[in-house]
């Protein structure tokens, strides 16, 4: 497994000069982050969870006016409680394939492996949502969920999730991600829909259908998004697994990963309710005529087969003018909103719910 950080940011995509912030604001960011985080597990009212609470008012108590140092208290003392020794295998047997390294030769052992089983074990992942944009009207119609981990390392989500697959835990831990992000889809205003990142092997997992008849989540919130890397010769399979959840109402988002041609076949194949365009087209694309080009054939695919194209990750003005003057309806990013875990600010997303269309005015309707 490699042992090197990608240099990410937050949202996972590789920090560019314009968009780098101060530290000032790089600071006011991190304790806001901080301040939602302990916001949530205060606000949490499970009797399991009692004395979790109590320790971390002792913390703040003890930390008065520097809330980063009493949430990295509170996990430091979680993590010293927890039994066990790091190496211990997993309890669950569905945590870890195959079977756990000889604990007598440490060079066959994974260090990072006992800090995904512990998240896995006491579910400390939570959901943020970001707001998603009718572009024509500036009215919020759906969010995305995005998981944020509770964890002192700072590592962003992606960090994470590679980390997981490359120690085999990658399923499970997008698994208790979905969990996170279907309960906590129940505090969202009832109109959005709620955009779900799944990737094929979980498409492919006997477990989906089952995780999703338990949840009370309308099946016609939800979409569906995978990604469009998946190798050619899964098309069909996917195509088979998701079909059932389909009927059942749910819709499918493909994302085209940059390459029109590569993705275009799996999107025939599969004929997403949703297109969505990789954030390589969206990037600065006022000031590249062949992005622009690119985006603009993407809109004519879309509108032919019937589905929204959406962008992701607009940061300024200008990309959000050059993508609504492409004839672009749908999106998301910084410019528009941040993602947030507060329950409180998901109840301002909760504007009149409007139809969305392809700019041809035929699209499938995508109102919750």
């Amino acid at each position: 497994m490699s042992k090197r950080k990608p240099s990410l940011n937050n949202t996972g995509m590789r920090a560019r000069p314009e968009t780098v912030e101060p530290p000032v604001m790089q600071l006011r960011g991190l304790r806001r982050q901080v301040l939602e985080i302990i916001d949530e597990v205060l606000s949490d009212s499970s009797q399991a969870t009692d004395a979790v609470r109590e320790q971390l008012r002792q913390h703040i108590a003890a930390h008065p006016g520097r809330p980063e140092e009493a949430l990295l208290a509170h996990l430091t003392s979680l993590r010293s409680e927890r039994p066990g020794q790091p190496d211990t295998a997993p309890q669950d047997d569905t945590a870890r394939q195959g079977d756990p390294a000889p604990q007598g030769d440490p060079s066959s052992q994974d260090p990072s492996s006992p800090r995904l089983e512990a998240v896995l074990r006491d579910r400390m992942l939570m959901t943020a949502f970001q707001p998603v944009f009718d572009l024509t009207t500036a009215t919020v119609v759906g969010a995305e969920a995005l998981t944020r981990f509770v964890s002192d390392s700072g590592d962003p989500a992606d960090y994470w999730f590679t980390e997981a697959e490359d120690t085999g835990l990658r399923t499970d831990l997008e698994f208790a991600a979905l969990e996170s992000g279907l309960t906590a889809a129940l505090d969202l205003p009832p109109h959005l829909f709620v955009a779900l990142k799944l990737s094929e092997a979980v498409c492919l997992d006997p477990r989906l259908p089952v995780l999703f008849e338990q949840t009370p989540v309308a099946p016609a919130r939800m979409i569906l998004e995978v990604s469009g890397k998946f190798p050619p010769e899964q098309a069909a399979s996917l195509d088979a697994a998701v079909a059932p959840l389909r009927s059942a109402g749910m819709r499918l988002s493909i994302e085209n990963t940059g390459s029109f041609f590569a993705g275009a076949s799996h999107i025939l194949r599969l004929k997403p309710e949703m297109i969505k365009l990789d954030w390589s087209l969206t990037a600065a694309l006022n000031q590249d005529p062949l992005r622009r080009e690119l985006v603009e054939a993407e809109v004519g695919f879309a509108r032919k087969i019937g589905a929204v194209l959406t962008a992701q990750r607009i940061e300024t003005e200008a990309e959000l003018a050059t993508l609504k003057g492409l004839g672009v309806t749908i999106g998301q990013g910084y410019h528009l909103g941040r993602p947030s875990v507060q329950p409180r600010e998901w109840a301002k997303w909760g504007g009149r719910a409007r139809h969305l269309a392809s700019p041809g005015g035929r699209g499938r309707n995508l109102r919750s």
